[in-house]
């Protein structure tokens, strides 16, 4: 099979394009032939060394689309998804022909979604699934999310309005706020961050009631915005991984934060989250994926690149 290896990390040149033999399944596992596959910031940063734990020679890739060609009979031919933790880091990934995981890490595709869409939303979906669950996120909890407009922030405002949530979107750029005004969604836009209390709370009196920053540059200025009791989640920090947090306000409000990391969930948890909102595509609730720029995977070095150099499209690689 075709798949993209490496060897080495620090540098994306260290990934190489390989034909190597198709996997084997062990028992309790699944050989699922990759129809789709996302690519991640987070691939991106496993060639170049960020996650120190990631062995090699590794495949990697974290999102996955495809058919289940060998393991328990009641699964052959079934069209699946899945992502979590292991795969891409501590065994072989997704950006391949074929993948083995547990029979378990895997997850019926939904109907609607075709193999690239159900590819794109691993991450991104799991991320703000896990957000909204342990901040808190019900019917009637007023939300506001940072970073509406990306790929975790968009995720997290159609799963929020779903569970009834009062949305209130934060983007930086004007096309970003008229697009999520056209949408349906309350929103603004973001500018000093010594003013986001007050644009805050002449939407919210008193206050967000959950605040979820998806850009990692928000934390301190979301303090003022901040309800009584109210949770602040983060998926992200500024380079240096620090911040400077005004906890006086924070404890005197009785505010919490909670860090989010994909990372600490398995394919089998990772299943678990898809069954639960995957439906919903399905039933319509949640938006299809649009946008999404198809390359062969043989292109996966340079898509890798663009990735790196910021590209917003989301990139699905197809074996």
């Amino acid at each position: 099979m075709k798949a993209l290896q490496f060897s080495r990390t620090g540098d994306l040149a260290a990934l190489e394009v390989v034909d190597l033999p198709t996997p084997v399944p062990a028992a309790g596992e699944v050989l699922v032939q990759i129809k789709a596959a996302g690519l991640n910031p987070s691939d991106v940063k496993n060639v170049l060394g960020r996650f120190p734990y990631t062995t090699m020679p590794r495949i990697p890739g974290r999102d996955f689309a495809g058919v289940v060609v060998e393991g328990p009979q009641e699964l052959i031919g079934k069209e699946v998804w899945g992502t979590g933790k292991e795969i891409g880091f501590v065994r072989d990934g997704s950006h391949a022909g074929y993948i083995t995981l547990s029979a378990r890490g895997v997850a019926i595709k939904p109907a609607s979604l075709t193999f690239s869409q159900a590819a794109s939303l691993g991450v991104p979906y799991t991320t703000a699934w896990d957000a909204l669950e342990r901040s808190l996120v019900q019917a009637g909890t007023r939300l506001l999310v940072i970073g509406a407009s990306g790929a975790v922030g968009s995720a997290a405002i159609a799963l929020a309005k779903i569970r009834g949530a009062q949305v209130l979107a934060a983007v930086r750029k004007p096309d970003q706020l008229k697009a999520l005004q056209e949408q349906g969604f309350n929103a603004i836009q973001l500018d000093r961050p010594e003013d986001l209390g007050a644009q805050v709370n002449a939407v919210f009196a008193g206050g967000a009631d959950v605040i979820f920053d998806t850009t990692g540059f928000w934390l301190p200025a979301s303090v003022p915005a901040l309800a009584q009791f109210g949770r602040i989640a983060i998926i992200a920090a500024p380079t240096d991984g620090h911040v400077q947090l005004p906890a006086l306000a924070l404890y005197r409000k009785g505010g919490s934060v909670v860090g989010i990391n994909s990372l600490l969930y398995g394919v089998e948890a990772c299943a678990r989250m898809l069954e639960q909102f995957g439906k919903q595509f399905d039933d319509g609730t949640l938006p299809l994926p649009t946008g999404l720029i198809e390359s062969p995977l043989e292109e996966g070095l340079a898509r890798y690149a663009d990735v790196n150099q910021g590209g917003a499209d989301k990139v699905i690689l197809l074996p």
